[in-house]
């Protein structure tokens, strides 16, 4: 297949377009968390993934497959967002879940070309599995009929978090950060006790910090492997 050297940079141009406007949306809708007002606090939170999809999409040199699965996922994950204004009371909880479960499903695929190089086959995995274990220990007493989505969702996204490792350093921070902001969504709906100041705000900061490190860890896993995948065996380049 010929490639078209001017392709790439005809995009870098909406890249950074996009790059700029998640960055100033992200600072927008936090800001909202704190100071209002709440009617903008929704706007702001749906344009988020598109311009982070955007993004990845127009900065990518090649729509690589884990390039491709990521984008499928920032759109689920924007489904995540806005379903639940679409309803009320445990359908609008169960309309964000199953759009982030559709999310963390997706990322499992495009960072399972990766799994040799992450932790899934380590020591370290243990500390992935004790912190889903201590999650799910402490949300399952007010679980009730949710204790079996909760487990299913908790062990994809504990999946997904460890697969990512295998991109690269900051996938693997996106993926612990990304875990940390749903453990804090889980406390908040789950456990009575947990009621900590600025519950939403740091939600919204480890999951907009946890996605973007997601979308720019593939980006750079995607490129190292542009650059040696001529020289390395085949059975070293992601499957």
């Amino acid at each position: 297949m010929t490639r078209n050297p001017a392709g790439p940079s005809r995009r870098v141009v909406p890249a950074v377009v996009f790059a700029v406007a998640y960055a100033a949306v992200a600072v927008v809708h936090l800001v909202v968390q704190v100071t209002g007002p709440a009617v903008l606090s929704r706007p702001t939170q749906v344009l988020l993934m598109p311009l982070l999809a955007g993004w990845l999409w127009c900065a990518a040199p090649e729509r690589t497959r884990p390039v491709r699965f990521v984008t499928v996922a920032l759109a689920f994950s924007w489904l995540g967002d806005t379903l639940p204004a679409a309803f009320t009371g445990d359908v609008a909880f169960l309309a964000m879940v199953g759009g982030f479960l559709l999310a963390q499903v997706t990322y499992v695929v495009a960072f399972w070309p990766y799994r040799h190089a992450s932790l899934l086959r380590t020591p370290a995995v243990a500390g992935y599995l004790a912190a889903f274990g201590v999650l799910f220990g402490l949300c399952a007493p007010g679980a009730g009929g949710m204790l079996v989505p909760v487990a299913v969702y908790g062990l994809c996204l504990t999946s997904m978090a460890v697969l990512a490792t295998g991109a690269g350093r900051l996938a693997g921070i996106g993926g612990a950060v990304f875990f940390v902001s749903d453990g804090l969504i889980a406390l908040g709906a789950f456990a009575d006790w947990y009621d900590p100041p600025a519950h939403d705000l740091w939600v919204m900061i480890t999951y907009l910090a946890g996605q973007a490190l997601l979308a720019v860890g593939v980006l750079r896993a995607g490129r190292l492997t542009a650059r040696t995948e001529a020289t390395a065996p085949r059975s070293t380049a992601p499957e």
